[in-house]
């Protein structure tokens, strides 16, 4: 008896690990580069792919965060009765795919009612096997904006004060000041924190907490009535991102192919920035039969020695910082391999030194650069016990 147990618990486990999530992409049907923002008149689109024998039996359940995006275990904001899209609905990958073998695509809220999002703020999604939710298969992030406050939101050019950089380059900044008039009906003393973040670096935001202080770099202000302002001096324009485009079935025919189909990269310090989706990408249509998978190799060889470790970042990795994606130094070339669908993919390569992560010093601080900024402004709401509730959002493209 014990033994048939363990049998079956060892089916079980390797069915579920047998299951792999690939090629998730998740925007709104009214933008499909920008970091998912849903509202009144668009909709959340995950797409993946799914490596599986048989046809997956799989749930994405739905979770309402706080500011730090830790998902809520509040009993009142888990949405019970509509936190779940079960029943996913796949077509099958053209048989050239060997990676993968099907495709599930789907909009929400969905129009059968499983799934609504009734908070404002930040949320997650989970993809689990639906005979074991623990399982988490892949996860991904979106902001629902219920705003009723507008921001009125002014920009200028500024400079980093707090320290001498060297290339002075590296000082550029923005001077982004946030203004608001908290109506009657809340309390302006709960308006706790402004968050901004450029295009998909979340992992990257600045935060102001009301509680936080006052520093060279940043400002908060209450007339002790309904008026607040906070003010942030310290976000970096950037110098835009790099591009690997694998489109063209002709340069990447082969399995093993080079990110760039000539040479090896270097610094881009002094680059000017170039079109590119904003920090998204692109993926060729899951049922065309060219769009495969390839291992695709990143070469760089930066201007100057470097004696800290890289990072490659980007949109097929959601812009984290992770060990799977540090590059492997030979003594001439820092490299990595990774699996990618056909697609376009920003990205761009990051310095890490003692937890510290540089995304300029190969990357460059350009004004010139295309840029989108998003603000969030959350509300510590007394209901249900207290939630961050996000009262204000905007969203500026900087040109």
């Amino acid at each position: 008896m014990i033994k048939l147990f363990f049998t079956w618990l060892l089916i079980i486990t390797n069915s579920f690990s047998q299951i792999s999530i690939r090629s998730l992409h998740v925007y709104t049907t009214d933008d499909n580069r920008s970091f998912p923002v849903v509202n009144s008149s668009n909709k959340l689109v995950i797409d993946f792919d799914v490596d599986s024998k048989n046809v997956p039996d799989l749930n994405i359940i739905f979770k309402f965060c706080d500011k730090n995006w830790n998902p809520t275990d509040n009993i009142f904001l888990q949405n019970q009765g509509q936190n779940t899209a079960y029943i996913l609905n796949y077509f099958s990958l053209p048989v050239n795919v060997e990676e993968a073998r099907f495709h599930f695509s789907n909009r929400f809220p969905d129009g059968d009612g499983y799934v609504s999002f009734p908070y404002s703020g930040k949320w997650k999604f989970f993809i689990v096997n639906s005979k074991n939710p623990d399982v988490i298969l892949a996860e991904g992030k979106f902001i629902v904006d219920l705003s009723e406050i507008p921001l009125d939101v002014n920009i200028k050019k500024s400079n980093l004060m707090d320290k001498i950089y060297s290339p002075n380059e590296l000082s550029r900044s923005f001077e982004i000041i946030i203004n608001a008039t908290i109506p009657e009906n809340l309390f302006p003393n709960f308006v706790e924190e402004v968050e901004i973040f450029k295009d998909h670096l979340i992992d990257f935001s600045l935060k102001q907490n009301r509680n936080n202080g006052i520093n060279l770099n940043r400002d908060f202000k209450w007339d002790g009535a309904s008026k607040l302002s906070f003010v942030f001096r310290d976000l970096r324009p950037g110098n835009g991102y790099r591009q690997v485009n694998l489109m063209n079935t002709n340069l990447y025919s082969g399995k093993n192919v080079f990110a760039q189909f000539e040479g090896y990269e270097t610094t881009r310090f002094y680059s000017s920035p170039s079109i590119d989706f904003n920090g998204g990408m692109q993926l060729k249509n899951p049922r065309d039969p060219y769009a495969n998978y390839m291992n695709v190799k990143f070469r760089l060889k930066p201007a100057n020695e470097i004696h800290n470790d890289i990072y490659l970042i980007g949109a097929f990795n959601n812009w984290k910082i992770s060990d799977e994606y540090k590059l492997d130094f030979d003594g001439d070339l820092f490299t990595k391999t990774i699996l990618l669908k056909r697609g376009i993919y920003d990205y761009q390569y990051a310095v890490v030194e003692n937890n510290s992560v540089d995304l300029y010093s190969l990357e460059g601080n350009n004004y010139n650069n295309t840029t989108t900024i998003n603000i969030l402004m959350f509300y510590r709401d007394p209901q249900f016990g207290g939630y961050d509730r996000m009262i204000g959002f905007s969203r500026i493209h900087l040109k």
